[in-house]
């Protein structure tokens, strides 16, 4: 049974197709800087559940299919991970940051990371943090660098557009699970002048070794800190996904994390914190950033 990020649901029906105006990759986000800063009070970023799981849409026959973001997992706890396994807690990176948002009445949380572009204003996060199928897209989309304990120590960066890939808005396929936000200035400043920026690549080999980031919240993580994975991505050999593995026992609330390739956070950015198996323990997947990926990517860094 597949969940973003070790959650886990019950075996439904595949959900009938979703109507052709759901096929839309990119949604403009109208609002307000003061709005949202006032909004997104330090109770609320802490009380912002995890989105540790992705929305039911993502079905095929035979196969399980996942509780909306925030439903609780009727998993059991996971074993005790292997040290290789466990997260390490990091020093803030300006680049890598939390990202809030609202869908359905609920707050949530996920992770995101700063990459190059010609705007120099992309986030790169996991699609399910941008978009579901019962609810469309989210609104009160926020990306904080550096967030720390509470701290904001650059501010709040609202988005004005949210784009994902036409797989994953049109039927939440897991394999394209891959989403780019487009910020608007702070004080004057885009985010990449302001935090920095990675490269970031696409139709790379497969099978690399990355290092992963994110600020895990679903225990036994809290997600005031930034943690860390590293390791050699492998195929998966459950679900048949296109998507990657690494050893890894991050949780909800670091979806839509960085994997960079190679040890530490300087490598170039290939792909992002998506979901697990609760019967593969402490395993993170990842999207193959691929040619859908990047025509998401492309899109946002042209607006």
């Amino acid at each position: 049974m597949a969940s973003a990020l070790m959650a886990a649901g019950p075996v439904q029906a595949a959900p009938t197709a979703p109507p052709a105006e759901a096929a839309t990759v990119s949604h403009v986000q109208n609002q307000d800087q003061a709005a949202l800063d006032a909004y997104w009070t330090p109770d609320r970023m802490k009380n912002a559940k995890p989105a540790n799981t992705i929305n039911s849409g993502w079905a095929a026959e035979g196969r399980s299919v996942l509780p909306k973001a925030g439903e609780q997992s009727v998993a059991k706890a996971p074993k005790e991970p292997a040290a290789e396994t466990r997260a390490t807690a990091q020093t803030t990176v300006p680049r890598i940051g939390k990202v809030f948002f609202t869908q359905g009445g609920q707050n949530y949380v996920c992770s995101g990371n700063s990459v190059q572009s010609g705007n120099q204003s992309v986030v790169a996060t996991a699609g399910h943090c941008t978009h579901d199928l019962a609810t469309g897209w989210v609104t009160n989309f926020v990306f904080v660098p550096a967030y720390n304990n509470g701290a904001a120590p650059y501010g709040k960066f609202t988005a004005r557009s949210l784009v994902s890939t036409s797989e994953w808005v049109s039927r939440n396929d897991i394999s394209y699970d891959g989403a780019f936000a487009v910020m608007n200035t702070l004080n004057g400043k885009t985010l990449a002048a302001t935090v920095g920026a990675s490269s970031i690549g696409f139709n790379m080999a497969r099978g690399l070794t990355y290092s992963a980031y994110g600020y895990p919240a679903a225990s036994p993580f809290n997600g005031e800190r930034l943690f860390s994975c590293y390791g050699k991505a492998s195929a998966d050999r459950i679900g048949g996904t296109q998507s990657q593995g690494i050893p890894c026992d991050m949780t909800g609330g670091s979806s839509g994390g960085p994997w960079f390739v190679g040890s530490g956070s300087t490598g170039t950015q290939n792909s992002v914190n998506s979901f697990g198996y609760n019967t593969q323990s402490n395993v993170m997947y990842g999207p193959y950033f691929g040619s859908s990926i990047q025509t998401a990517y492309s899109t946002a860094a042209s607006r």
